[in-house]
């Protein structure tokens, strides 16, 4: 991850609460949504583990707190997020659309969104695991759909232990070290910083 990427959760705070009183600044979100439909094509989910607020308050603020549990696989089935994605995507059409183009409402839009999706967030962080919501949040679908495998894991097998390390401080809860397609790697890095073996590389 970069070196910036544990202080970015308090944009999330700064929006959720700053935003009631300024809503221009639900506008972060526009290019938030830009900055991924730019990258994930290249480099999947790699702004999810690098760049996003939410991302990082969840992995720095509510793992404190969280109890660490496992991560229920049906929030990463396809057949739940594509779902969500549409029904989020409708909600926040349906909301621009009654602005009628006012500036500071459709920003209120984007703030309330923030919010609402943030205390889903803490939520499931707090009573599951801090990276819970990132397993079917729309914009995180929308990158891994979006993603032409162009940065992908690799596992060298021949130099892996399966000592686990990398599984164990995947953030995703991805079975790291299994040599198999993981399209929800959010390109942290944490397991090839990990690794005692240099075993696992992107390419």
């Amino acid at each position: 991850m970069l070196k910036i990427t544990p202080y970015l959760g308090i944009l999330v705070l700064i929006i959720s609460i700053a935003g009631l009183w300024y809503p221009k600044l639900g506008y972060f979100l526009v290019l938030v949504f830009a900055a991924i439909l730019a990258i994930s094509p290249f480099r999947g989910r790699w702004f999810c583990g690098n760049l996003c607020p939410r991302g990082s308050f969840n992995d720095f603020w509510i793992g404190k707190i969280s109890k660490n549990r496992k991560i229920p696989e049906s929030f990463k089935k396809m057949k739940i997020r594509i779902p969500i994605f549409v029904l989020f995507l409708a909600i926040m059409v349906y909301r621009l659309m009654l602005t009628q183009g006012i500036v500071d409402l459709i920003g209120m839009v984007f703030v309330i969104a923030c919010i609402s999706t943030t205390l889903i967030a803490i939520l499931l962080g707090t009573f599951i695991s801090p990276r819970t919501w990132c397993t079917f949040c729309p914009m995180g679908t929308l990158q891994r759909i979006a993603d032409r495998k162009m940065s992908v894991l690799k596992v060298d097998k021949e130099m892996c232990t399966d000592c686990r390390l990398c599984t164990n401080v995947c953030p995703m809860q991805i079975e790291v070290n299994v040599a198999k397609d993981k399209p929800d790697c959010i390109r942290c890095n944490r397991c090839v910083e990990v690794c005692p073996k240099d075993a696992l590389k992107f390419s």
